[in-house]
Protein backbone atom coordinates (compact mmCIF):
# COMPACT_ATOMS: atom_id res chain seq x y z
CA UNK A 1 0.00 0.00 0.00
CA UNK A 2 1.47 3.68 -1.00
CA UNK A 3 -0.07 6.11 1.85
CA UNK A 4 0.90 9.58 1.58
CA UNK A 5 0.72 12.70 3.91
CA UNK A 6 -0.16 15.93 3.44
CA UNK A 7 -0.62 19.33 5.10
CA UNK A 8 0.31 23.02 5.10
CA UNK A 9 3.91 23.92 6.35
CA UNK A 10 3.95 23.00 10.60
CA UNK A 11 0.89 21.09 10.61
CA UNK A 12 2.87 17.88 11.74
CA UNK A 13 2.56 15.46 8.97
CA UNK A 14 6.35 14.60 8.89
CA UNK A 15 5.87 13.73 12.76
CA UNK A 16 2.93 11.01 12.20
CA UNK A 17 4.61 9.63 9.14
CA UNK A 18 7.23 8.61 11.55
CA UNK A 19 4.96 7.37 14.70
CA UNK A 20 2.63 5.70 11.66
CA UNK A 21 6.13 3.79 10.38
CA UNK A 22 6.93 2.79 14.06
CA UNK A 23 3.41 1.43 14.77
CA UNK A 24 3.37 -0.45 11.58
CA UNK A 25 6.55 -2.22 12.33
CA UNK A 26 5.30 -3.21 15.59
CA UNK A 27 2.59 -4.87 13.50
CA UNK A 28 4.90 -6.61 11.43
CA UNK A 29 4.40 -4.81 8.35
CA UNK A 30 7.81 -3.59 6.04
CA UNK A 31 7.63 0.03 5.92
CA UNK A 32 9.56 2.64 4.03
CA UNK A 33 9.41 5.52 5.10
CA UNK A 34 10.42 8.43 2.85
CA UNK A 35 9.56 12.00 2.18
CA UNK A 36 9.13 14.57 -0.88
CA UNK A 37 10.84 16.69 -2.38
CA UNK A 38 13.46 13.51 -2.10
CA UNK A 39 13.70 10.35 -1.15
CA UNK A 40 15.96 9.02 -3.16
CA UNK A 41 20.26 10.23 -4.11
CA UNK A 42 18.99 12.74 -7.30
CA UNK A 43 15.99 14.04 -5.40
CA UNK A 44 17.66 14.67 -2.47
CA UNK A 45 19.79 16.54 -4.63
CA UNK A 46 16.67 18.56 -6.47
CA UNK A 47 15.18 19.20 -3.06
CA UNK A 48 18.30 21.51 -1.72
CA UNK A 49 17.52 23.65 -5.15
CA UNK A 50 14.14 23.97 -4.27
CA UNK A 51 13.45 24.64 -0.59
CA UNK A 52 16.44 26.70 0.32
CA UNK A 53 17.36 30.58 -1.08
CA UNK A 54 15.24 33.24 -2.26
CA UNK A 55 11.35 32.59 -2.14
CA UNK A 56 11.31 34.59 -5.65
CA UNK A 57 14.52 31.89 -6.89
CA UNK A 58 12.73 30.12 -9.29
CA UNK A 59 9.73 31.11 -11.56
CA UNK A 60 6.63 28.74 -10.62
CA UNK A 61 6.86 27.02 -14.31
CA UNK A 62 10.56 26.11 -13.38
CA UNK A 63 9.70 24.74 -10.50
CA UNK A 64 7.00 22.39 -11.37
CA UNK A 65 9.66 20.79 -13.77
CA UNK A 66 12.07 20.08 -10.91
CA UNK A 67 9.31 18.82 -8.92
CA UNK A 68 8.35 16.64 -11.41
CA UNK A 69 11.88 15.30 -12.17
CA UNK A 70 12.72 14.56 -8.44
CA UNK A 71 9.16 12.96 -8.07
CA UNK A 72 10.17 10.29 -11.03
CA UNK A 73 13.31 9.93 -9.55
CA UNK A 74 11.71 9.04 -6.11
CA UNK A 75 9.20 6.77 -7.94
CA UNK A 76 11.79 4.60 -10.18
CA UNK A 77 14.25 4.40 -7.42
CA UNK A 78 12.33 3.87 -4.15
CA UNK A 79 8.56 4.01 -4.73
CA UNK A 80 8.01 1.01 -7.04
CA UNK A 81 10.80 -1.34 -6.11
CA UNK A 82 9.46 -0.83 -2.65
CA UNK A 83 5.90 -1.52 -3.68
CA UNK A 84 6.80 -4.70 -5.75
CA UNK A 85 8.50 -6.35 -2.26
CA UNK A 86 4.95 -6.06 -0.86
CA UNK A 87 6.22 -3.35 1.74
CA UNK A 88 4.15 -0.65 2.66
CA UNK A 89 5.32 2.53 1.41
CA UNK A 90 4.42 6.36 4.15
CA UNK A 91 5.54 9.36 1.92
CA UNK A 92 5.41 12.52 3.55
CA UNK A 93 4.43 14.89 0.79
CA UNK A 94 3.08 13.61 -2.89
CA UNK A 95 1.95 14.98 -5.67
CA UNK A 96 -1.15 16.60 -4.07
CA UNK A 97 1.79 19.04 -2.45
CA UNK A 98 2.23 20.28 -5.97
CA UNK A 99 -1.01 20.26 -7.27
CA UNK A 100 -0.97 23.22 -4.35
CA UNK A 101 2.30 25.22 -4.25
CA UNK A 102 3.06 25.50 -7.77
CA UNK A 103 -0.56 24.82 -8.78
CA UNK A 104 -2.04 27.21 -7.30
CA UNK A 105 0.54 29.92 -5.03
CA UNK A 106 1.65 31.81 -8.29
CA UNK A 107 -0.89 31.88 -10.97
CA UNK A 108 -3.68 28.84 -12.51
CA UNK A 109 -0.94 26.58 -13.22
CA UNK A 110 -2.78 23.32 -11.84
CA UNK A 111 -3.82 22.07 -15.56
CA UNK A 112 0.19 22.30 -16.52
CA UNK A 113 0.54 19.97 -12.91
CA UNK A 114 -2.02 17.63 -14.16
CA UNK A 115 -0.79 17.28 -17.73
CA UNK A 116 3.10 17.04 -16.30
CA UNK A 117 2.25 14.16 -13.76
CA UNK A 118 -0.28 11.82 -16.18
CA UNK A 119 3.15 11.90 -18.45
CA UNK A 120 5.75 11.49 -16.38
CA UNK A 121 4.41 10.20 -13.15
CA UNK A 122 1.28 8.51 -13.54
CA UNK A 123 0.72 6.88 -10.04
CA UNK A 124 -1.53 8.64 -7.13
CA UNK A 125 -1.79 6.96 -3.18
CA UNK A 126 -3.67 4.44 -2.26
CA UNK A 127 -4.54 6.51 0.86
CA UNK A 128 -3.72 10.03 1.67
CA UNK A 129 -4.13 11.98 5.16
CA UNK A 130 -4.53 15.22 5.46
CA UNK A 131 -3.73 16.94 8.76
CA UNK A 132 -5.58 19.98 8.73
CA UNK A 133 -4.31 22.53 10.63
CA UNK A 134 -5.06 26.42 11.67
CA UNK A 135 -2.47 27.83 8.75
CA UNK A 136 -1.48 30.39 11.79
CA UNK A 137 -0.49 27.82 14.18
CA UNK A 138 0.98 25.66 11.46
CA UNK A 139 3.11 29.09 10.53
CA UNK A 140 4.37 29.99 13.93
CA UNK A 141 5.71 26.30 14.43
CA UNK A 142 7.55 25.47 11.10
CA UNK A 143 9.50 28.94 11.64
CA UNK A 144 10.01 27.67 15.24
CA UNK A 145 12.24 25.11 13.69
CA UNK A 146 14.34 27.89 12.46
CA UNK A 147 16.21 25.41 9.42
CA UNK A 148 17.98 26.12 6.27
CA UNK A 149 14.80 24.84 4.11
CA UNK A 150 12.08 27.74 4.86
CA UNK A 151 11.44 29.04 1.38
CA UNK A 152 7.71 28.22 1.33
CA UNK A 153 7.09 29.76 4.69
CA UNK A 154 8.90 32.77 3.52
CA UNK A 155 6.03 33.38 1.42
CA UNK A 156 4.09 34.44 4.34
CA UNK A 157 0.40 33.53 6.37
CA UNK A 158 -1.35 34.48 2.84
CA UNK A 159 -0.05 31.23 1.06
CA UNK A 160 -0.16 29.32 4.14
CA UNK A 161 -4.36 30.41 4.53
CA UNK A 162 -4.55 29.54 0.82
CA UNK A 163 -2.76 26.27 0.94
CA UNK A 164 -5.17 25.11 4.01
CA UNK A 165 -8.35 26.39 1.43
CA UNK A 166 -6.60 24.48 -1.01
CA UNK A 167 -5.41 21.17 0.16
CA UNK A 168 -9.25 20.69 1.82
CA UNK A 169 -10.83 21.50 -2.06
CA UNK A 170 -8.58 18.45 -3.02
CA UNK A 171 -9.77 16.50 -0.33
CA UNK A 172 -13.14 16.57 -1.50
CA UNK A 173 -12.05 16.24 -5.23
CA UNK A 174 -10.10 12.79 -4.24
CA UNK A 175 -12.60 12.00 -1.81
CA UNK A 176 -12.26 8.34 -2.42
CA UNK A 177 -8.45 8.12 -0.99
CA UNK A 178 -8.42 11.25 1.13
CA UNK A 179 -9.24 11.61 5.01
CA UNK A 180 -8.58 14.46 6.70
CA UNK A 181 -7.50 14.52 10.02
CA UNK A 182 -7.87 17.59 12.43
CA UNK A 183 -3.98 18.17 13.54
CA UNK A 184 -5.28 21.17 16.01
CA UNK A 185 -4.69 18.84 18.96
CA UNK A 186 -1.94 16.96 21.01
CA UNK A 187 0.31 14.74 19.00
CA UNK A 188 -0.56 11.28 20.42
CA UNK A 189 -4.92 12.64 19.69
CA UNK A 190 -3.69 13.06 16.13
CA UNK A 191 -1.71 9.57 16.15
CA UNK A 192 -4.19 7.51 17.29
CA UNK A 193 -7.05 8.76 14.60
CA UNK A 194 -4.26 7.95 11.66
CA UNK A 195 -3.62 4.66 13.03
CA UNK A 196 -7.60 4.03 13.13
CA UNK A 197 -7.65 5.33 9.46
CA UNK A 198 -4.92 3.17 8.45
CA UNK A 199 -5.63 0.13 9.82
CA UNK A 200 -8.72 -0.63 8.79
CA UNK A 201 -7.55 0.40 5.07
CA UNK A 202 -4.95 -2.30 5.53
CA UNK A 203 -7.51 -5.01 5.97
Amino acid sequence: MFLTFEGIDGSGKSTQARLLAEHLRREGHEVILTREPGGSDGAEEIRNLVLQGDPDRWSAETEILLFTAARRDHLERTIEPALAAGKVVICDRFADSTRMYQGLSRGDLRGLVDQLHNLMIGREPDLTLLIDMDPGTGLSRAKGRQGAEERFEDFGLDLQQQMRAGFLALAQEFSDRFRVVDGNRNMDSVAQDVTKVVMMALR
